[in-house]
């Protein structure tokens, strides 16, 4: 008889094959969007999205780049990597209804620690309504590689791009900017530690909120939710991935025009003020070049101020200016510094 106490054997992907480890990892996922035809089980998915237009985004995680496991639960990860993709669909202003996952694991892997990941991956399709309708499996040398491809739709009218800021518009942030950063260097200075002196038990609990926007973000389909109740279609917008610095860029070069950001405008939480007196960063440098908020940073034309100024989460940080007036950073000192890229690059 087996007793209570019996540690389970891990069991090895190669015990099981590419298609047991598929029937495995997939189990439970049930399709909740009438777009999403045929799903997992054939050699294609087949959706229908009718009149509106398909967007497809398409993003690669890679272990010992994009993430660590030391001190990143590979549920949270599992989550992550699907907020990250459906960010880039919901910064379209579009609804994002379906996804592909595509995995390559070493050997270090068991079919435990996949379950654990797609476990995230099924709570972040339970939270957003996404339906997971294919993907890959297949083996790496080294450490994990993820590949999401996000898959929504949106009529062609309400579809918003980086190309339509106007002068004049208004330039809004959702949320607040630069926590995920100074979590990411809670974590970093705490597995050094750990490193040093494996017994060591760190109290993070003056680091929740740094650590969940780290480790558990959220993309912002209530801003778009929001939009279409307030009937307001930005005339441009790029999600807070690489940094304000780098969206800021993205949206004044692909709009030919210029912009005034204001410095003392830029929402910071007070737990993210504290992590960089504590690590001695400067809060606007970090906010500029953190990345990973997932948040929206969009525009507006002017008319459509009053529909936004009694949402708390929604943050005017500037206007939009000639373009050979520069794309700026006026301090809190009123000087106007150059915006430059100093954000997450990936070669």
């Amino acid at each position: 008889m087996k007793k209570n106490n019996e540690i389970k054997t891990p069991t090895k992907l190669a015990d099981l094959g590419e298609f047991g480890v598929i029937d495995k990892i997939t189990k439970g996922f049930i399709n909740s969007n009438n777009s999403s035809v045929l799903g997992i089980g054939d050699d294609a998915a087949v959706l229908d999205f009718k009149d509106n237009q398909a967007l497809i985004s398409t993003d690669m995680m890679v272990e010992g780049v994009h993430f660590d496991l030391a001190y990143m639960p590979l549920k949270h990860l599992g989550y992550k990597a699907v907020v990250s993709n459906l960010s880039d669909i919901y910064s379209m202003n579009g609804t994002c209804t379906q996804i592909t996952v595509s995995i390559a694991v070493s050997n270090r892997f068991n079919l435990e620690s996949l379950e654990e990941l797609y476990l995230g991956i099924r709570a972040a399709c339970k939270t957003y309504k996404i339906d997971l309708v294919g993907g890959d499996t297949t083996t790496s040398t080294k450490g994990l590689i993820i590949s999401i491809t996000s898959i929504g739709s949106a009529k062609s009218k309400d579809i918003v791009k980086r190309s339509g800021a106007q002068i004049n518009d208004l330039i809004v942030v959702s949320g607040d900017l630069g926590s995920a950063y100074m979590g990411l260097q809670v974590l970093e200075r705490e597995n050094e530690v750990f490193k040093v002196n494996p017994q060591n038990q760190p109290d993070l609990s003056d680091y929740t909120y740094l650590l969940k926007r780290q480790l558990k973000p959220e993309a912002r389909k209530d801003v778009i939710d929001f939009f279409a109740d307030k009937k307001i279609t930005p005339t441009s917008m790029i999600d807070i991935s690489d940094g304000l610095s780098s969206e800021v860029l993205h949206i004044c070069k692909q709009s030919n025009v210029g912009c005034d950001l204001y410095e003392e405008k830029i929402p910071l939480s007070e737990e993210m003020k504290s992590g960089c007196e504590e690590f001695k960063l400067h809060s606007t440098t970090i906010a500029l070049s953190g990345g990973e908020d997932y948040e929206l940073l969009f525009t507006i034309n002017q008319k459509d101020y009053d529909k936004i100024k009694g949402n708390n989460d929604l943050t005017v940080i500037g206007h939009i200016i000639d373009s050979e007036k520069g794309i700026n950073l006026v301090t809190k000192s009123e000087d106007k510094v150059p915006i430059t890229s100093q954000g997450w690059k990936s070669f």
